[in-house]
Formats: C-alpha cells, structure tokens, sequence
C-alpha cells in the first residue's frame, strides 16, 4: 500500500467517525427536546384566589382545575393532587391562570388567627380587668357573652350587648394590672362581625359603667330571649306586687 492510499484510507476512516458521532449527537438533542416538550398535568387557578383562602374552600369553590404544560415549565412545589391543599390555607394571592404551588400555601398554626377570620370576622381585641376578661378561666377557642350596664338618662340599663362570640386569644392569668389603672395590663382578642357587633362591643367597652365577658357551654349552648334589666325590673322580680309598689313608689 503506498503512501497516498494510506492516507486516503485513514482520511475515510475519519469521515465515517465524524458522520457517526454527528449522527449520534443529533439523535440524542432529538430525543431531548422531544422530552423537553412533553406535557404533563398540571393543576392551575380558575380564577383569583385571595390570601386566607383555606384549602377546602379552594377545592369546595372549583377555584382549581387541571391543564397541560410542558415538564420544563413546571413550577417548584406544584402540586399534582389537590388534597395536597387540604388542610392548609393560602398565604399569598393565586391569580387566574397561574399554576398551583405549595409555596402559596402555609399550615393554618403558621398563620395563628388569620387562619380563623374570614368573611365578615374581624380580629379585635379587647382590654379590660382580669375579672370581666375571665383570665385565668377563658382559653383559646371558646365563646362567649359580652353584657355591660349602659347609663340611660338618670339610671342604669344592663343587657347583652353580643352573643356566641369566638375567642382567638384569651388573656394571661398571670397578667399584672396597675392599681391606679386597672383596665390597663389585660386583653382578649375577639373574632367579632364586622359592622354593627364590633361598633356594639366597643362602644360598650368604652362607654358602660362596667361589663363584663360571659362563658358559654361547649357545647349545646342555648340562649334565652333578649332582654333588658334595670333598676325596676331587678326590684320588682320575684317579689310580691305590693312590697314591689313600696320601693318602686318610694323611690328606694
């Protein structure tokens, strides 16, 4: 073989290794678009989901339906069943359109009493004297009763200013007070309707010779009508009308 040949040979050989390892290469960045570019499914808002939205709303509303995109464009944390959702609460808003992340969500602990108002609830909190705030007594959770004594004209009223309210926060049995400002050191946070409850309660608060918080039962509460007591309503319960007439007529 002379010299020449060789070289044309060793040029072919060549050749042919460049032409396969081009053909390789390109099969292989096919093959990895192609699967680039698949889809898979993904779960995505319907339309705007505002912050505080708990889970079971999302999924209860319809808020969420699924929809195609290709693996690339999957965002971290998106979730790929909706009971992933469930039990949490959303932190951030999801707009329309915008695929459904675990990072929009937190744990309802996470959020403390956010996770606890919605609609028209409002967190308000409330300060007041260890006595009328329960310490001690009231927890996290339960409900209760908000009567105060109202001035009328020259006398005194008392009535239940708000009912079944939910307790976010009850206040320290520990708390100090200041003797020289005894409603000051003490407080209670209330999930109060917005509107005519909340102006009620604080009016009350404000503006009552006292109140006071009432305990409700666990379970099975029921509530007497609505009534108002004062000074001749409280003389004149259970007694007889002529020992009711001396002291009404008085003026004792």
């Amino acid at each position: 073989m002379t010299y020449r040949i060789r070289n044309i040979v060793v040029a072919v050989g060549l050749a042919l290794v460049a032409a396969l390892l081009t053909t390789f290469y390109v099969a292989n960045y096919k093959r990895h678009v192609q699967q680039s570019e698949s889809t898979v499914t993904v779960y995505v808002a319907k339309h705007d989901i505002t912050a505080g939205t708990p889970g079971t709303d999302v999924i209860k509303s319809g808020a969420i339906q699924t929809a195609q995109a290709s693996k690339h464009s999957v965002v971290p944390g998106a979730i790929s069943n909706p009971d992933q959702v469930r039990s949490l609460i959303t932190r951030q808003d999801i707009y329309a359109g915008e695929q459904v992340s675990l990072r929009r969500f937190a744990g309802r602990a996470e959020q403390g009493v956010r996770a606890q108002i919605h609609g028209t609830l409002r967190a308000m909190s409330i300060p007041g004297t260890p006595d009328a705030l329960l310490a001690g007594t009231l927890r996290d959770g339960d409900h209760v009763d908000l009567i105060a004594n109202l001035k009328i004209g020259n006398s005194f009223a008392v009535r239940n200013i708000a009912r079944d309210v939910l307790v976010l926060h009850a206040p320290s049995s520990s708390g100090s007070v200041s003797a020289t400002k005894p409603n000051q050191g003490t407080s209670v946070l209330l999930a109060v309707h917005d509107n005519r409850e909340e102006q009620k309660i604080w009016f009350a608060v404000q503006n009552s010779a006292g109140w006071s918080l009432a305990l409700r039962p666990v379970a099975n509460a029921i509530d007497s009508p609505e009534d108002v007591e004062g000074a001749v309503s409280v003389l004149k319960d259970g007694v007889s009308s002529a020992s009711a007439a001396h002291y009404t007529g008085s003026g004792k």
